[in-house]
């Protein structure tokens, strides 16, 4: 599936570069301060065996043309080693998942800076707080990960800046994560603390009227 919201995006991304413009580096009649938005990693709910049951809610403001900071909202449920690559051909094989699943809370603070263009870089940082469950959905413990995502990207945008996407290349770490269930650890050891990964996020624009 994950595979799938690559090939996705990808036909997203070619698509829009034909017919868009990317964001300018200076503010015009189009410039909005606000946006929400989200993941088309979201449509990987539709998995029926593996679904991640991925919620993914972003709220933005724009300090600037070229500074974005954002607070964002994210959950999800995992039954396989963080940093097993989706490529990889131990991804779904029997004795390489967990004996359970984990359930993530995120709430995550980013900042991101346009340098030229629509190119972009970014930070963000997920404060996850974990539930482990067993094989019978029996918790075993809570935990922490402190994941930080760093993305390269460009932004498109559509409709008069109304709409934008942003397909990027990434990369997550997790230097903090703690009280993981032994069980878990014994599967996840054989894999690093980070990977890499594709960003698929969009979004809407806005601004707040000034009733003055």
């Amino acid at each position: 599936m994950k595979k799938k919201i690559l090939w996705i995006g990808l036909a997203l991304f070619l698509a829009s570069s034909l017919q868009v413009n990317a964001q300018d580096t200076k503010p015009d009649s189009t410039y909005k301060k606000f946006f929400v938005g989200s993941s088309l990693f979201m449509l990987g709910n539709f998995d029926t065996k593996n679904s991640p049951e991925y919620v993914q809610l972003n709220f933005g403001y724009r300090i600037t043309p070229k500074d974005v900071v954002s607070l964002d909202f994210k959950r999800s449920v995992y039954n396989f080693p963080i940093g097993l690559p989706f490529s990889s051909p131990s991804f779904d094989k029997p004795g390489e998942d967990y004996p359970g699943h984990g359930r993530i809370i995120a709430p995550t603070v980013g900042y991101q800076r346009f340098f030229w263009k629509g190119a972009f870089a970014s930070v963000h940082a997920l404060n996850a707080f974990e539930k482990y469950l067993d094989e019978d959905d029996k918790k075993i413990g809570n935990g922490y990960t402190l994941y930080l995502n760093f993305h390269l990207g460009y932004q498109l945008k559509f409709f008069k800046n109304r709409f934008f996407f942003e397909p990027a290349i990434g990369c997550s770490y997790w230097p903090v994560r703690t009280n993981v269930p032994e069980s878990f650890k014994a599967v996840e050891s054989k894999w690093p603390n980070y990977f890499i990964q594709p960003g698929l996020n969009f979004g809407y624009n806005f601004h707040f009227k000034n009733k003055n």
